[in-house]
């Protein structure tokens, strides 16, 4: 436990920072797995109009310092390789 109060206020502070880190990132973890469906099942025209909701959900957990701005660029590539890959 911590000793000081502002120790204490420290810790209500991370706690408030996890559960909006979490939020922000299961909104982006949901949004690539919806696109990696579309690119199992080789759905190239669904999976363009999807590309776009998940660079927001990317851009917006890089923005917040969730992910590391790299780590987006990375994620965001890859996905877009994918389905460029698609015929």
């Amino acid at each position: 436990m911590p000793q000081t109060l502002s120790a204490a206020k420290e810790l209500r502070k991370a706690k408030i920072r996890q559960i909006q880190n979490l939020a922000v990132k299961t909104v982006m973890k949901i949004r690539i797995k919806a696109l990696n469906t579309l690119i199992q099942d080789k759905n190239k025209a669904e999976a363009k109009k999807t590309l776009y909701a998940v660079y927001q959900a990317i851009d917006k957990a890089t923005k917040k310092g969730v992910i590391q701005k790299n780590a987006a660029s990375r994620k965001k590539s890859r996905l877009t390789q994918q389905i460029n890959k698609l015929s």
